[in-house]
Parts: structure tokens; sequence; C-alpha cells
């Protein structure tokens, strides 16, 4: 059996996650106190009490995932033993890509957290609330090429590109507003649902270059060191060790395309990994792991009991 780490992005957040991990471990609850004295900040309570607008702002809802994935990693390794290391790969989607390198010991926890509550406030600040936008193509019918199809018909009206390629039928265009609609009404005549996400900022497009900046100085100051198990990078697909690597691609997944599906492929291929283990809130990933690669097992790391599942089953 290979394994293989996944780490879940931003959308997975929700009021309460987190919760019964600090009620039954103490090394949860560690880790949680250790991002709240790096940021200065009560995340903690708010991830415990909400209210869930404050949680699902940028700025905290990417720390906030982070803690939540690593209380995982950490409770998996001082409770029942089973390290990161373990694992023949590692990889996040988007701000997820931090919480692989800091439970693979390549970024510190607190390092992690500080860098998460820039990137959040970058990315808010580099596009104006409004005018941007980002859609999600659903639906048989929804792969890249039609996409990228729908992308170019709304580019024509400003940045318009492919942001997430997360599975067949789960396809996101992000970048201007009057752009991303007109690629919706291509991509509906092209026989795509097409639903605009509720986000604050068109992530993964050009109109990032400002954040993806910020991100650059902020990480050219950052101890990264080589993770203990490869990081399946977004913007590859493919893994590496090297920490200027990781430093350059971290930047440029600011503005580049999620290739998701790409380093699913991958992994359950070339990676030869048969396990995939969600680490932190959520489904999402553990969902697109068995729709593009139905042959391997997939487990959602949530509650106590599945750590406990999960570690006994190794």
């Amino acid at each position: 059996m290979s394994l293989a780490f996944l780490f879940p992005g931003q959308g997975s957040q929700s009021v309460g996650m987190g919760a019964e991990l600090a009620d039954a471990f103490s090394a949860a609850r560690e880790v949680f106190q250790e991002v709240d004295d790096a940021l200065g900040q009560k995340l903690a309570n708010l991830m415990r009490e909400g209210p869930d607008d404050q949680l699902t702002l940028t700025e905290n809802a990417q720390p906030a995932l982070m803690a939540v994935s690593l209380a995982v990693a950490r409770t998996l390794e001082k409770e029942f033993g089973v390290s990161v290391a373990r694992a023949a790969f590692v990889a996040g989607h988007s701000l997820g890509e931090y919480s692989a390198l800091a439970a693979a010991g390549a970024i510190s926890l607190a390092d992690t957290a500080r860098l998460l509550k820039l990137r959040g406030r970058a990315m808010q600040r580099a596009v104006p609330v409004g005018e941007g936008a980002m859609a999600s193509l659903i639906g048989p019918k929804s792969d890249v090429a039609l996409a990228e199809e729908a992308a170019a018909a709304g580019s024509v009206l400003g940045v318009c590109v492919v942001a997430n390629d997360n599975n067949a039928g789960n396809v996101v265009i992000s970048g201007a507003k009057a752009a991303v609609d007109l690629a919706i009404e291509k991509a509906k005549a092209l026989g795509a649902r097409a639903i605009l996400l509720n986000v604050s900022a068109p992530f993964h497009c050009a109109l990032m270059q400002p954040a993806a900046d910020e991100m650059a100085e902020a990480l050219a100051a950052a101890t990264i060191l080589a993770p203990r198990a490869p990081l399946v990078a977004n913007v590859t697909a493919r893994p590496t060790l090297d920490p200027e690597a990781i430093r350059r691609m971290l930047v440029e997944q600011v503005t580049g395309r999620v290739r998701w599906r790409e380093s699913m492929l991958w992994l359950a291929g070339e990676g030869g990994v048969t396990r995939f283990a969600e680490a932190g809130a959520g489904k999402v990933l553990s969902g697109m792991a068995k729709r593009i690669a139905p042959d391997a097992e997939t487990i959602a790391l949530n509650t106590p009991s599945d750590l406990e599942t999960f570690a006994k089953s190794l």
C-alpha cells in the first residue's frame, strides 16, 4: 500500500471544525494555541464558535484550515505514532499546499500561519470586491477543453482563465467579472452548467499578481526545508523535494492554475499511490479522489474515530 496525504483548500471551512479533535487530544489543542500565538488572534475561538462570515474571510479561512490539517497530522503522530513521513507523497489544494509543507516539516507551523494570514490579506487586496469573479463549470461535458474555450470567449472583456482543474465535470474559471459572465454564457452554450462562486476575489489568475508579488517578498525571507515526503505541486502536478523550487512554485500558484486532476492522475499512476488520506476539514478532496482514481482507497480524517480507524488500518 502506497499512501498520500491530501490537504484541503478554501471552501472546506465550517464553524465547529476541529472542535472534536481539540476536545479529545492535547496535541490538537497545542496546534491551535501555537497558531493563535503566531497570529496574535483568537482564531481557535472563531473556528469553534463563528460567526461564519468572519471565518469565511480569506485571511481567516486560510490559516484556520491549515490549523485543522496540522491538528490532524500532529495528533496522528503524537497519539497514534503515524508520521506524515510514512507517506509516499503529500499534496494540497491551493492553500492546502502550505498545510502539506507544514505537516511534512518543510515550514514551521508559526511561519505557515503567518504566511497564510498574509496570503489571504494580499489576495483580498489585489482586486476590489465586485471587480472579479469565479465560476464552477460542472456536468459531464465540463472538461478542461470546454473550460478553456469558454474562458477564451470571455477574455475579450478582460482576464479570464481556467483557475482550478479539479476533476472531469468540475472546472473553475476566474477573472474579471464581465469576462467571467461572458464565459459563463459560452459554457452554457457548449452544454455545461455554470455557477458563480461566492468568493471574495478571483483567485489563481493574473489579477492576483499584486498578491504574488507580496508572497514572493515574504517567501524570500522564509525558512523552507526539504519536506519529509515529496510534495506534488499544484503548478506542475509533479513531485519535488527542492526547497528553492517549492519557494518559487508557492509564488507561481497565486496566479497559476491548480492542476489537481493532473496531480491526482500522476499520484495514482506513476506515483503508485493506492490510498489517499485527506487530513483536515471536510471531505471535498476525498470525493475528488474517488472520481479521479476510483481504484484507490480514500479516507477523510475529520474526527477522533476517523484517526483511530485509520491508524489501526496501517
